[in-house]
């Protein structure tokens, strides 16, 4: 069968050597490997951000249009990418397709499952400037500053 033809399924195979990052398919393997090229001859004629792929150029370019061309057939929200809606339809599905390996609790992102997995392996990389104590997640972090920025009675 022509890979052409073959659905993703979950099970991600390939993987990029320089970031990591996986795919179901060669084909977009290959085609990820232009996001590491050096040269970036698609030019964004409103900010000048530069692109290897044309296709990353004509996405970008909604950011400067505030074009929303995929709607939600249940609640009517709209999304810039076809991506960002199918994340958006686990919502109202409730799926949740990334289970924790450690104590199976399951995220409908795999960002949250990344976050989540720092209650395991107690990771604290988010340390206060000011006081030093440390923080597994970002946003806890800049809710603590808060701490340092109330003025006192």
């Amino acid at each position: 069968m022509n890979q052409h033809y073959l659905t993703p399924t979950n099970e991600n195979p390939h993987y990029c050597e320089v970031c990591g990052k996986k795919f179901s398919l060669k084909k977009s393997l290959n085609l990820h490997h232009l996001t590491h090229a050096k040269e970036k001859p698609h030019f964004c004629e409103v900010c000048g951000k530069a692109f290897s792929i044309k296709n990353d150029l004509n996405r970008h370019y909604l950011t400067h249009t505030k074009e929303k061309p995929h709607s939600c057939e249940v609640c009517d929200k709209a999304f810039s990418r076809k991506g960002s809606l199918d994340l958006h339809y686990l919502i109202h599905t409730k799926e949740k397709p990334h289970p924790c390996e450690v104590c199976g609790k399951a995220f409908s992102r795999k960002s949250s499952l990344n976050l989540h997995y720092l209650i395991h392996t107690k990771e604290k990389n988010h340390s206060c400037e000011v006081c030093g104590k440390a923080f597994s997640r970002k946003g806890s972090l800049k809710l603590h500053y808060l701490t340092h920025t109330k003025e006192k009675p």
